[in-house]
C-alpha cells in the first residue's frame, strides 16, 4: 500500500483516518481527534481558522470542547498550536515536550526564532512559486495571531502519559524542532508523526512519505536519524502525519521513502 484513503464516520462526522480517529484541518495542515473509552484526545491544535471543523464535528457527535481532556502537541509550530489556548480554557490539559515548551508559550509570533530553520524559505518560493499560497493561507486561518497557552504540562523522551486518554507513549523524533514528538497508541496501532515524517509537502510539492524541507527543519541531521524510531515500530502500524494523508503501508516503507528523498 502507500497512503490510506480516509474512511466513512458516523453521520455528521468528519473523516475516519482510522478506527476512532477523526482527520481534522485541511488539505494543509492537519489535527486529529483520538475518541478513546477513556475519553477525548486532540493531537496537535491546527490553526484558529479551523475551529469550525473540530466544533462541527464534536456537535455532530453531541459532544462539545469540554469533552477534550488533553491536547497532545507534536511540535511548537504556528500551524499545530492555534487552538490551545480555547482549548485549555475549556478544560482540557495541554502537553508538549519539555524541549519545545518556551516556543509554545511564547506565542506564534517567536515561535521560530526559539528553533531557527536551516535556510530561509525565499529559494523554495522562487522555485516553486505556488508555495507561497500555503504561506497565504496560513496567515489567514490565524497562524501567527493565535494567543498562547497560560502554561502546558511537559514531558521528556520516552514518557508514557498515563494521564492522557489512552496512555501514548511521547516517542522523542528531534530535528524538525528540537521537541519534535510522535505520539504512540500501540493498543490501537496508531502512530501521530507531526512533521517528523509527512505525506504533503508544500514547498517541495512532494506527495508520499517524506521529511521537511530545510527552511522549515531546525536540524536536517537529527531529523534524519529519528526516522530509525519510527522504521522501529511494528508493521502494521498507521502513520498519521501533520501534512497529508494517513499511511498504511508500514513504518519502514515510509521511511525508506523519505531517506531516498533527504531533506530538500
Amino acid at each position: 500500500m502507500s497512503q490510506s484513503r480516509p474512511r466513512s464516520a458516523r453521520p455528521g462526522a468528519g473523516p475516519e483516518a482510522a478506527p476512532g480517529v477523526v482527520r481534522l484541518g485541511d488539505p494543509l495542515v492537519n489535527f486529529y481527534l483520538v475518541d478513546h473509552p477513556d475519553g477525548l484526545t486532540l493531537v496537535d491544535a491546527g490553526l484558529p481558522g479551523q475551529r469550525g471543523r473540530l466544533l462541527d464535528h464534536l456537535a455532530a457527535a453531541g459532544r462539545s470542547p469540554a469533552d477534550i481532556r488533553a491536547v497532545l502537541i507534536t511540535h511548537a509550530h504556528p500551524d499545530h498550536i492555534g487552538l490551545t489556548a480555547e482549548l485549555q480554557q475549556a478544560g482540557a490539559e495541554v502537553w508538549v515536550h519539555e524541549d519545545d515548551r518556551v516556543m509554545l508559550t511564547d506565542g506564534p509570533r517567536k515561535a521560530m526564532r526559539h528553533a531557527r530553520s536551516e535556510r530561509s524559505p525565499l529559494p523554495y518560493l522562487v522555485r516553486r512559486p505556488a508555495a507561497l499560497a500555503a504561506m497565504v493561507s496560513l496567515a489567514r486561518q490565524g497562524a501567527f495571531t493565535a494567543p498562547p497557552p497560560a502554561r502546558a504540562r511537559t514531558f521528556g523522551d520516552g514518557a508514557r502519559l498515563d494521564g492522557v486518554p489512552g496512555r501514548p507513549l511521547a516517542v522523542a523524533l528531534p530535528g524538525h524542532t528540537p521537541g519534535s514528538t510522535g505520539f504512540h497508541f500501540p493498543d490501537q496501532g496508531l502512530f501521530f508523526t507531526g512533521d517528523a515524517l509527512v505525506t504533503q509537502e508544500a514547498f517541495t510539492g512532494h506527495t508520499g512519505p517524506c521529511l521537511v524541507c530545510r527552511a522549515f527543519t531546525h536540524d536536517s541531521a537529527a531529523a534524519l536519524a529519528s526516522l530509525d524510531a519510527i522504521a522501529g515500530l511494528s508493521q502494521d502500524t498507521v502513520l498519521l502525519p501533520g501534512h497529508g494523508q494517513p499511511f498504511d503501508g508500514g513504518p519502514r516503507e515510509a521511511v525508506a521513502r523519505a531517506r531516498r528523498l533527504g531533506v530538500r
